[in-house]
């Protein structure tokens, strides 16, 4: 009895090991993403009166959840009976990792007007707008951006999982699932109120904390302009890594350049470790670039054959 009961105790402590160790490696993965995930959500919640933010970040938190309980239990769908179609999912989701980085680049350095910035700082000054209907379109379009990229997440980790057993998909699943939402929406609610920090303390007594006060106010704008830019950084990084893990020849090829950069005097150590990922992004880019081509000119043409038949 004692030796089986052992026997069950050691089998479960593999069990929450290998889980433990899967989960940090999806972790590890679906990091690409969350800068994005953070910039984003954060922005969301942009123009919200000061007593409404942290509801609202709540209120998408909740929005969030559901969306995973839908997207686990269809993943682990297609794990136990269409297995073939998850790289091709990866697929997909690492060509929208790119197109979405794309965009964002592509808005940077060609802008198309202010992203409708006036109307909405026009809507907030105008005593007849509804409040709590811009507000829960603002929750609407947060937990649609919200599918998307949890879609995302559960895919790469998906992808991670995909030759374990069944009851370790689900743990590691539902894990990464719980904590993303708990992390993403933990840091949202202290991004969005970090001003309010720094206002309450710049009116303190203490000159140490005027200061500290004065210096929160005056790094939350670039913290968020850096989690923004990280975030787009990821999107290639981690879009670009899927797609030629995909794609044999280009991985070959890559495997074969960190190879060779390693072999060189002094810095080949450093090259080779880092050519890799710089190899993936800028594949990443290019992929991004085709994606946005093609999206950009398909777009173009239905609104001239929508303009046609008008």
């Amino acid at each position: 009895m004692a030796t089986s009961l052992l026997a069950l105790i050691d089998d479960i402590a593999t069990v929450l090991d290998d889980v433990s160790l899967m989960t940090k490696v999806a972790a590890k993965k679906t990091a690409g993403v969350l800068g994005d995930d953070l910039a984003l959500n954060a922005h969301q919640v942009t123009g919200v009166s000061a007593d409404r933010e942290l509801p609202v970040v709540w209120a998408v938190a909740k929005g969030s959840l559901r969306n995973k309980a839908i997207l686990v239990p269809a993943a682990l769908l297609i794990s136990a009976f269409l297995p073939w179609l998850i790289t091709p999912l990866l697929m997909l989701g690492g060509a929208f990792l790119c197109f979405e980085g794309f965009e964002k680049l592509a808005h940077r350095f060609f802008p198309h007007g202010d992203d409708g910035h006036a109307e909405r700082v026009a809507a907030l000054t105008d005593p007849s707008v509804d409040l709590v209907a811009l507000e829960k379109q603002k929750i609407g379009g947060a937990v649609r951006t919200d599918f998307i990229l949890s879609a995302e997440i559960i895919a790469i980790t998906l992808g991670t999982v995909s030759g374990a057993a069944f009851t370790q998909q689900v743990v590691v699943l539902v894990g990464i699932a719980v904590i993303m939402t708990i992390g993403v929406y933990g840091v949202v609610a202290g991004i969005v109120k970090l001003d309010d920090l720094g206002l309450a303390l710049s009116k303190t007594g203490s000159a140490m904390m005027q200061s500290i006060g004065h210096g929160i106010l005056t790094a939350a704008p670039w913290l968020m302009k850096t989690l923004s830019v990280v975030g787009t950084a990821a999107m290639f990084m981690v879009g670009g890594g899927i797609l030629t893990h995909g794609l044999r020849i280009i991985h070959h090829l890559i495997e074969s350049s960190a190879d060779q950069a390693e072999h060189l005097p002094y810095i080949g150590a450093v090259l080779g470790g880092v050519l890799p990922t710089l190899l993936d992004a800028a594949f990443g880019i290019f992929a991004g670039g085709v994606v946005f081509a093609v999206v950009t000119l398909v777009s173009r043409l239905r609104r001239k054959g929508d303009t046609a038949a008008s």
